[in-house]
């Protein structure tokens, strides 16, 4: 498995992980389809662990906090 990309949402700026081989995917938050090739890349990770963190580390800036 390759790298695991963390892009924007294009229709709610929502942060999502996919992995870099993927061509769509479906936004958790607002339920629109993501282009990935289109998308906003903002990090990019070996892991999807370590997307994850990323992912909680960005979401914990923006607001996002539990």
């Amino acid at each position: 498995m390759g790298p695991t990309l963390i892009v924007t949402c294009n229709s709610c700026g929502g942060l999502l992980m996919a992995a870099n081989e993927q061509k769509t995917r479906t936004c958790p938050y607002c339920g629109s389809r993501v282009d990935l090739r289109r998308a906003k890349k903002v990090a990019s990770a070996n892991t999807a662990f370590e997307a994850s963190e990323i992912l909680r580390d960005l979401k914990s800036r923006k607001g996002f906090n539990r």
